[in-house]
């Protein structure tokens, strides 16, 4: 099943890929939430944004997810971005996905390490190699585990890349992207996988919609939604500020993000009042407006009432810090490390609002003659598309 297999071609052995095991994406209560389309885990729209949410589709799940954002409205040969945040190799197999597991991951978190867009692509056509050598082995079959470590038998009639079913999606939707932006469980992605997300939005309109994906739809796949979310306020503070203010009557106040309170009865605890998150706060003049930003994308992109989703980013940290002191040490050393690494994750997403809203402010100050002939509103008002803002710094600059 997970054994590397003797006759495959030394020069092409990726040795710990030779070793995994097939284990199925999809499980029987993988859907969380009631409202279910087929093929695609846990679909929702983030409140407010083009911005949707979900686990690995099936072959023709990806297919039903994209009609459903375009809708009878948005052109099915415009822009869509979809970013897949798994680190994983992915075979479809009849259709359904199937991703490259280490023995002893089974049924938990990935955690594999540091992947890249690059490896994890050439992982994925190895893993291929894996499979129809297994397959070659097994009378065309192949062993697949499920994430209670269930083995079945599968006949199989197709096999293919996630790559090559993305690359088959472009012919019916040529301005579908497929970004790999592949990060870990708990931590934050790195600092360029939030360069990553920004080049993958940057040049696309406000309206065209972005999917984000994970295996189930739950903690990666909702880093990712905050993430875009975020540079969606940055595109429309930096295009629309201009245009607002054209608009007689208008409080510009009421309209920012940073304006946002979280519920004062809540516990300090869950509004991430972190002493590490009030160190940051205190280090740039613009942390406590970036935490407020920060935390309503949180919010939309949590449970009801406030959002559609699942994982609420920032509560989750403290609801895990409740249940420390009522488990025994080998439990409470695992969850001591998953603490430490969501704490962190916060605190580089509020960073991340900062370095977006810093931009913001420069690019409409850094709005050029050219651009402010081309874009100029009543009044002398200056409003630039959203697909035109740029960003003059990386984060992993700033």
């Amino acid at each position: 099943m997970g054994e590397e297999d003797p006759k495959a071609p030394e020069s092409k052995k990726n040795p710990e890929v030779w070793k995994a095991v097939a284990m199925a994406d999809h499980f029987e209560k993988i859907q969380k939430l009631p409202d279910k389309i087929d093929g695609v885990p846990n679909f929702r729209r983030v409140p407010g944004y083009k911005v949707y949410c979900c686990g690995q589709p099936t072959k023709d799940g990806f297919d039903k997810a994209i009609e459903k954002v375009c809708g009878d409205k948005y052109p099915k040969d415009g822009k869509i971005v979809w970013i897949n945040m798994r680190q994983e190799a992915i075979i479809y197999v009849n259709g359904n996905p199937v991703c490259a597991r280490p023995p002893n991951k089974i049924g938990e978190y990935a955690e594999l390490g540091n992947v890249t867009r690059d490896s994890v692509k050439a992982d994925e056509e190895e893993f291929q190699k894996v499979l129809e050598s297994r397959m070659k082995n097994n009378g065309g079959k192949l062993t697949i585990v499920d994430v209670s470590k269930k083995e079945s038998e599968v006949e199989v009639k197709e096999l293919i890349t996630l790559s090559k079913v993305m690359e088959s999606l472009k012919e019916k939707y040529p301005g579908l992207t497929h970004n790999r932006i592949p990060v870990c469980n708990s931590a934050a992605p790195l600092e360029k996988d939030f360069d990553t997300i920004c080049n993958a939005l940057l040049g696309s309109n406000v309206n065209a919609p972005v999917i984000v994906n994970c295996q189930v739809g739950l903690s990666r796949s909702t880093t990712g939604c905050v993430c875009t979310c975020i540079f969606r306020e940055f595109q429309l503070s930096a295009s629309y500020e201009g245009l607002i203010e054209t608009v007689p009557g208008v409080n510009l106040e009421l309209l920012k993000m940073d304006k946002y309170e979280i519920d004062k009865t809540k516990d300090a605890l869950f509004r991430g009042e972190f002493e590490v998150v009030k160190e940051l706060l205190a280090a740039f003049e613009d942390g406590p407006a970036s935490k407020r930003e920060c935390d309503k994308i949180i919010d939309r992109n949590g449970p009801k009432p406030l959002g559609t989703g699942i994982k609420q980013l920032r509560e989750n940290i403290a609801e895990s810090k409740l249940s420390y002191e009522i488990m025994d040490d080998a439990a409470q050393a695992f969850l001591k490390t998953k603490i430490m690494d969501n704490i962190q994750k916060y605190f580089y997403l509020i960073c991340f609002t900062g370095y977006l809203r810093d931009q913001g402010r420069i690019a409409v100050d850094g709005i050029s003659e050219d651009e402010k002939k081309d874009f100029s509103l009543a009044g002398g008002k200056v409003s630039a598309p959203t697909e035109n803002v740029k960003l003059v710094k990386t984060f992993q600059t700033w």
